[in-house]
């Protein structure tokens, strides 16, 4: 059974949405999951886990929260090399370029990206929300 870590920070509630739906997909395809908040995640924990699904919506000018989330992802950020991981998050404005510059950070520190990773305006609907269970399924 594979050991999945789903770690995010959600300001309005819309990612925390995503992240439990990738949390459902995990379970669902047979992993152990466990959901995390930023503030309770650290590079720590990351060697108890094969894979990690991180979540985090867009901020400012497209940019990773930078309070809670970023200080914990840059510590993280570490350790990624070789480490399956997944993204995603919500955004209200913008055209989803935080997560091209997030997805392509992970890939210069060498993550093995499980799948495409899942952005959704404002709070999921439907599809979003099946998406982010496969992307949960993917890490599993």
């Amino acid at each position: 059974m594979s050991k999945i870590a789903v770690v995010y920070w959600s300001g309005t509630g819309n990612t925390e949405k995503m992240a439990e739906q990738v949390v459902a997909g995990a379970v669902e395809a047979g992993a152990d999951a466990t959901l995390y908040r930023a503030s309770k995640f650290s590079a720590d924990l990351m060697d108890q886990y094969e894979a990690i699904a991180f979540g985090c919506p867009s901020m400012g000018a497209e940019e990773l929260e930078d309070s809670e989330f970023l200080p914990m992802f840059e510590q993280c950020e570490k350790k990624l090399a070789g480490k399956k991981i997944a993204l995603f998050g919500s955004y209200g404005w913008g055209d989803g370029e935080w997560m091209r510059s997030w997805e392509d950070r992970c890939i210069e520190a060498e993550a093995v990206i499980a799948s495409p990773c899942v952005i959704c305006n404002e709070s999921p609907d439907a599809e979003a929300e099946a998406d982010c269970r496969a992307l949960g399924k993917s890490l599993a």
